[in-house]
């Protein structure tokens, strides 16, 4: 038996920022992202310095395997303002 055990590697995670501002007919639209980001604490720091700027804006996560379409439920690491509802 071997002591070589490989580490469980974590599932990749799709993290995003989105910003959103409000058209002249009231409707939110995007005014900034979707953006991937590298860490969640990255997705956090760059949401709150959009946050002064836009009516709204979400940083998010989830575990997501593109190759094989495989996405787990979002995650809201900050929101701020109006945000449209995630489906």
């Amino acid at each position: 038996m071997s002591d070589n055990v490989l580490p469980i590697q974590a599932k990749p995670k799709l993290i995003v920022v989105v910003a959103f501002d409000r058209g002249d007919d009231g409707e939110l639209f995007t005014a900034f992202g979707p953006t991937d980001q590298q860490t969640e604490e990255r997705a956090v720091r760059t949401a709150k310095a959009l946050s002064s700027g836009h009516v709204g804006v979400i940083a998010w996560s989830r575990d997501a395997d593109p190759a094989l379409g495989d996405y787990g439920p979002p995650t809201t690491l900050f929101v701020s303002g109006d945000v449209p509802d995630m489906e």
